[in-house]
């Protein structure tokens, strides 16, 4: 019975880490049909800057709260991902509307190649650390000598959080009708008025916050480095495919099935853990190609 506490918990915490990555990139394609690789990028920034901006405040001589560390968190992600958004849709991918889905791929993926430097001019090669915010929630006992983190148990609560506020602001206001609209088909929406330049530019950066976000809350929970925007990427994909590229909902079950294997994997069979994840992802496209959620697109002629 530990056992399956353990899978089960462990499972959740993983699947909302990877709901938390795999949002941002669902989102971006969902309306701008754009498979952003410069996604993980996003991730880095975000947790580069809060691992930063984290360590300075620790450091400091400060007598302030040290839970204001969890609204520094947010505040990198918000900035981070706004910043990093705006330069990169408003300087280079408005330029690019319309062109191949091929091409997009390769220039987004163009983009994390040039972001991965950027960030080791910025920050170096050495590892960051900001750990604090992490042992600040102490941890809980789940069971008999079953022991969690709080943070990461956290995790599980914001997830469901941007889960729900996205199926809200996509299914109850007027905003999201309209982005709606241009996600199905972008043309009538035009024709019927609807400025889709601007709703592109929001969706971009409302990604790009997503990313910086995930980034941002997990740095508390690893040594950020080099590279871990690819090792993100390649994850936030499979998630995404599994559960339908463009589709919010996919992504939750994506990001759940993905992690409940994957935990269940770790615990009675460490050998596989790195080939289940893949694994899931080709028997799901074997069955559905379009993934658990994904539409089935009708060709214009």
């Amino acid at each position: 019975m530990n056992t399956l506490f353990a899978i089960l918990i462990d499972g959740m915490i993983y699947a909302s880490w990877l709901f938390l990555v795999a949002a941002g990139l669902t989102v971006i394609y969902g309306v701008m049909r754009i498979l952003n690789m410069a996604h993980g990028s996003f991730y880095a920034i975000g947790a580069y800057s809060a691992a930063s901006l984290v360590g300075w405040y620790f450091n400091g001589d400060g007598d302030s709260s040290p839970y204001w560390s969890y609204a520094l968190l947010l505040g990198c992600a918000l900035v981070a991902g706004l910043v990093v958004g705006v330069v990169l849709e408003q300087g280079l991918l408005r330029f690019m509307r319309g062109r191949d889905e091929t091409l997009m791929v390769i220039v987004t993926y163009a983009l994390l190649l040039i972001l991965e430097d950027v960030t080791k001019l910025l920050w170096g090669v050495d590892p960051y650390f900001a750990y604090q915010p992490y042992r600040l929630l102490g941890q809980s006992e789940i069971g008999d000598a079953l022991s969690f983190a709080n943070y990461d148990l956290s995790l599980v609560v914001v997830s469901i959080i941007v889960g729900l506020i996205a199926w809200y602001a996509l299914n109850r206001t007027n905003k999201g009708r309209l982005l709606r609209a241009v996600i199905h088909d972008r043309e009538v929406a035009m024709a019927m008025g609807v400025n889709v330049n601007v709703m592109f530019a929001v969706t971009f950066v409302i990604g790009s916050i997503l990313g910086a976000l995930a980034g941002a809350l997990t740095a508390p929970a690893i040594s950020v480095t080099p590279g871990i925007g690819i090792e993100v990427i390649v994850l936030a994909f499979a998630v995404v495919v599994v559960g339908g590229l463009g589709s919010i909902g996919g992504a939750a079950v994506g990001a759940l099935l993905v992690g409940l294997t994957r935990s269940f994997a770790v615990h009675l069979a460490p050998e596989i853990e790195l080939f289940v994840i893949y694994g899931v992802m080709f028997l799901v496209l074997a069955v559905r190609p379009q993934g658990l959620f994904g539409q089935i697109l009708a060709r214009k002629i």
